[in-house]
């Protein structure tokens, strides 16, 4: 599969789902997510690297794109490097950052968002995203925390965004994250996400899986939170596993397949926005290739579900029209 082309100020159609480039277009000096990707996804690990290009040299259409942690691959070579390059060349690549700490108190880390722009630009990524979360202070956590829902957090957690953004010249992304405690909470989450996006005029990645994981963990409608949510700025989609610890506690371990629950949200959301592109995470118990890429599979199907429902919802309301 060659890498598609990015098409200055043209539609481009992927497997009926229509992206915009926006390189060129300036908005609060900052473009718009860049360049167009496909439809299926997959999150790329070290540990499934060397099956997964096997894999893909027999079954190159199984995926339009892929995602990875940037700041596990940056300056990274040998043989690490060659196999990403590998899949590069052939795939649009997306990026979905780990350590940005766009939530925390600590400084920005200037040098990390810098290398992360020329990551971008080596391997001419469509997308960069990072966790609406903290992960360090002094020194790196080496977790996600939750941000306090505040107002105080919103102006903080909005600023530091804008400034990364600039940065790098594009919009990015912020992901709704699981979480197990909100301390200093003093505004509903959904408020909270709102107001950030709102404020920071970024892009939200949807990740259904943890709406899921805190719907049980903190006693929510997962439907009704969804909707909630700023469809609107959806960049695209997240899907995975988790562990089932108790009856009223889930953790999001992305080491499990998909559970039915969390395949109906993604059908509730493409329902309510449409298509959009939809990446699978699996961190760890990594299955065969073909066994894994039965839940793209699964993606690739509940996409043409919704795509046909939506054709023949605006079939029956045209000829209501010209009835």
């Amino acid at each position: 599969m060659k890498k598609r082309p990015v098409l200055q100020g043209v539609f481009v159609s992927v497997n009926n789902i229509k992206w915009y480039n926006l390189m060129d277009a300036s908005i609060s000096n900052r473009s718009a997510m860049t360049h167009p990707i496909g439809s299926r996804g997959l999150g790329l690990r070290r540990g499934m690297i060397a099956e997964l290009i096997d894999y893909l040299d027999s079954e190159p259409q199984a995926i339009d794109f892929l995602e990875v942690a940037p700041e596990n691959w940056i300056n990274l070579g040998c043989r690490y490097g060659y196999q990403l390059r590998q899949l590069t060349e052939r795939y649009e690549l997306a990026l979905h950052g780990l350590s940005l700490n766009i939530g925390g108190f600590a400084p920005l880390d200037e040098a990390l968002v810098l290398s992360i722009k020329d990551f971008i630009q080596e391997h001419q990524c469509g997308f960069y995203s990072d966790h609406l979360s903290y992960c360090g202070d002094e020194g790196h956590l080496y977790d996600l925390m939750p941000i306090p829902f505040s107002q105080e957090a919103i102006n903080h957690t909005a600023e530091r965004i804008l400034r990364v953004q600039d940065s790098l010249g594009q919009r990015i992304a912020v992901e709704n994250v699981s979480y197990y405690g909100a301390p200093f909470q003093t505004m509903p989450e959904l408020e909270f996400i709102n107001a950030v996006i709102k404020k920071a005029d970024c892009e939200l990645l949807l990740d259904v899986n943890n709406i899921y994981v805190n719907s049980i963990n903190h006693g929510y409608n997962a439907e009704e939170f969804l909707l909630g949510l700023p469809l609107e700025k959806v960049s695209y989609v997240h899907v995975a596993g988790h562990f089932d610890e108790a009856e009223d506690l889930r953790i999001d371990t992305h080491g499990s397949d998909v559970i039915d629950p969390v395949w109906s949200l993604l059908q509730l959301a493409y329902k309510t926005i449409g298509v959009k592109p939809t990446l699978l995470e699996r961190d760890f118990n990594f299955p065969s290739m073909p066994e894994l890429f039965k839940e793209i599979q699964t993606i690739e199907s509940l996409q043409a579900q919704a795509q046909t429902q939506a054709n023949s919802s605006f079939a029956r309301k045209n000829m209501e029209i010209t009835a």
